[in-house]
């Protein structure tokens, strides 16, 4: 199958690629200039799109030649369009059409929920919330009699100050991971409306 993209983005612009696939092309380092140019022409053909002002279509030969062109003259005899893709144009934001009034307001698509039914999900979310507060502050409490246990105990072992500090250190991360989990549920517990 052979690609051609031929006219863009103007008119005397022709590239022609090998008939060959890929796995085709010779290896040699001789031809890796092919792959560059390839390659660059590619990219000065994207970065130039933007000043291409025609549609750009799609033809298959009866070979399976693909070529791409934005000029109908070029096109091969005997190909069939595929498709055509119509470049992007600018337009003013859909922001600035809108009158001033109506910027509160949500979009008619967007979908609404009626205001018993959003209290009715709030304070569902609320009493969730406060049943995971009261099991994190019952955790964080035992934590700290754990905590305080552990502290009470010095070990025969212990003898280096090092090793109860190791001991004791789980304990204590166990209780400021607790301290923090109630201050974030506290807080989503004070944003909710």
């Amino acid at each position: 199958m052979c690609t051609q993209v031929t006219g863009l983005p103007h008119p005397l612009l022709l590239i022609r690629l090998p008939c060959k696939t890929r796995s085709q092309w010779p290896t040699a380092p001789a031809h890796h200039y092919m792959l560059r140019f390839v390659t660059t022409a590619l990219a000065a053909i994207t970065a130039c799109a933007p000043l291409a002002h025609a549609e750009i279509c799609m033809y298959r030969d009866a070979d399976g030649n693909v070529t791409y062109t934005n000029v109908k003259a070029v096109a091969p005899k005997g190909a069939k369009k595929i498709r055509c893709f119509e470049p992007e144009r600018k337009s003013a934001p859909a922001a600035a059409k809108t009158s001033p009034s109506e910027k509160g307001r949500p979009d008619s698509s967007f979908p609404s929920i009626d205001r018993n039914t959003q209290r009715e999900r709030d304070a569902e979310r609320r009493r969730i919330i406060e049943n995971e507060l009261a099991a994190e502050r019952q955790s964080l409490e035992k934590a700290r009699q754990e905590l305080a246990q552990q502290k009470s105990i010095r070990l025969g072992n212990e003898s280096n100050y090092q090793r109860y500090l190791d001991r004791v250190q789980p304990y204590e991360d166990a209780v400021q991971t607790h301290e923090r989990n109630v201050q974030a549920l506290q807080r989503e517990l004070d944003n909710l409306p």
